[in-house]
């Protein structure tokens, strides 16, 4: 996109907000960068130079824009619409792996040299893995010196920055202003804004369309009693993350999701706040998808009825298997009544922030669940083997998932176990590993949908259909799935 100047400039120019993360631009007369949206009137074409990511532009010197603050812009969407090395590691470097593993951690698990690596994102990205985290970092750092009153120092190495001279600097560079300075501007400007101690509070931006309806309706649909809950407006769950753990709550907005995180360990904010990203597909560029769908007459009533919807994934790629497979077969009801016995008989016991809030636990690890008793599961007996075989699979590390897997090693995986079939493979490719071209043509809901537009019914015939949705037939799905009346497609009151 960046390399599309003529593109590029009629973005900026007629400030065109869905262009936000896609690319960056520079201006070499102020030293600035902005987002293509920036409020303030355009540079001159002459002065424009387009760069692929924030880091890119700090790493040429420039800082980030006072007024549109590029920094908090949604991300590329490229990111989740590929399963290449690249896109792997944008989602890494987003879960804050090279500021817990290294470089050399990132390459281990893409199975990569640090070499070809560092080589394959500075030739798309403008930036290596180390500039894309310390970009990241000065997000972070930026986050908590406005949302919160924690002491500087705190903040620092809550951001990962290994030095508070180095966060002094790098805060400095990107933004021009001094730590100090950052969050005297914002206690002017949020002086109305109630805090919850103990809790941060932010925006999490979005392009729009977004339709909350599926989004949120299917997380609150299929909540698991003591790990998530919808109370007083927001879907609110536990969260496991690497130093700690944390509560989430997360409310649809006009122009934003509001989120509010408690955490027991700050250096998970920026983990924290990727996987709530990548749960609510925000992200996304639905216009994109949009259009795409509505090329099929027989969808487009649909998408123009109600556009803008998500895929609802999830912050664990694991829980969700599991979860999957208690799935199989059964009602949402049963389902969540089968992963809430789980929780209270392995789930880790967690304190809910919030005294009138009803969540109590993280749900089990594989670990915890591989010392569960299969006779105490109210299954078939066929599916208690396939519940103990993935979950040996997952706690012996055979059987890797995760926001970096490669989609399609992933499902073969997945296909060889006692119990998959296409349905089971899919749902977790689509939620969990967030393919969106994950398509389920079996499904109950999505053929009879089918029928009732007109199309084709059967399997074989209907993914025959679905090639002219390609590659977002994920998101066709959640289309399909909103005709039905079913819970999962309203949000809750």
């Amino acid at each position: 996109m960046y390399t599309d100047t003529e593109r590029c400039v009629r973005a900026v120019q007629s400030k065109d907000a869905r262009f936000d993360g896609w690319f960056f631009t520079a201006v070499r007369t102020t030293g600035i960068y902005c987002r293509p949206s920036c409020p303030a009137v355009p540079p001159k074409v002459e002065n424009m130079t387009f760069l692929p990511s924030a880091a890119a532009c700090q790493q040429a010197g420039f800082r980030a824009c006072k007024r549109c603050r590029p920094d908090t812009s949604p991300g590329s969407p490229e990111w989740n619409a590929r399963a290449d090395a690249v896109a792997r590691a944008m989602r890494l470097i987003q879960d804050g792996v090279v500021d817990r593993e290294g470089v050399p951690g990132l390459a281990a698990r893409l199975g990569y040299s640090t070499r070809q690596v560092e080589r394959q994102l500075n030739a798309e990205l403008g930036a290596g893995p180390l500039a894309l985290a310390r970009a990241q970092r000065a997000q972070t750092a930026r986050l908590l010196i406005e949302t919160s009153a924690l002491p500087m120092g705190d903040v620092a190495f809550a951001a990962g920055f290994s030095s508070i001279r180095t966060f002094n600097e790098t805060v400095r560079e990107v933004f021009a202003l001094a730590p100090g300075e950052l969050r005297l501007r914002a206690e002017k400007t949020n002086r109305h804004v109630p805090r919850v101690p103990g809790s941060i509070s932010l925006r999490l931006p979005y392009r729009a369309p977004l339709n909350p309806d599926n989004l949120f309706g299917h997380l609150a649909a299929t909540a698991v009693p003591g790990v998530e809950e919808w109370r007083a407006g927001a879907y609110r769950r536990t969260l496991r993350l690497p130093y700690g753990t944390g509560v989430v709550a997360l409310s649809p907005r006009p122009d934003h999701i509001g989120c509010q995180l408690a955490l027991t360990d700050l250096r998970d904010l920026t983990i924290a706040i990727s996987r709530c990203r990548w749960m609510l597909d925000l992200d996304a560029d639905p216009e994109a998808v949009d259009e795409q769908l509505r090329a099929d007459p027989l969808l487009a009533p649909l998408v123009d009825k109600a556009p803008g919807r998500r895929v609802p994934r999830t912050v664990d790629a694991v829980e969700f298997a599991v979860r999957a497979v208690l799935g199989q077969q059964v009602s949402t009801a049963a389902a969540r009544t089968h992963a809430a016995r789980l929780v209270t008989a392995y789930g880790e016991p967690v304190a809910d922030p919030d005294p009138e809030g009803g969540l109590t636990h993280l749900f089990p690890s594989p670990q915890a669940l591989a010392a569960l008793d299969p006779q105490s599961l109210a299954l078939p007996a066929s599916r208690r083997t396939t519940v103990t075989t993935l979950v040996g699979a997952l706690a012996d590390g055979s059987l890797p998932l995760g926001i970096d897997s490669d989609w399609e090693a992933a499902r073969a995986q997945l296909n060889a176990l006692p119990g998959f079939g296409p349905w089971t493979t899919e749902v977790i490719a689509m939620r969990a590993l967030g393919d969106p071209d994950a398509f389920l043509p079996s499904d109950l809901g999505v053929r009879r949908a089918a029928k009732e537009l007109g199309l084709p019914s059967t399997p074989v015939a209907l993914t025959a259909r679905a090639a002219g949705w390609r590659p977002w037939r994920a998101y066709a799905v959640q289309y399909l799935w909103a005709t039905d009346a079913h819970p999962i497609n309203h949000l809750p009151v």
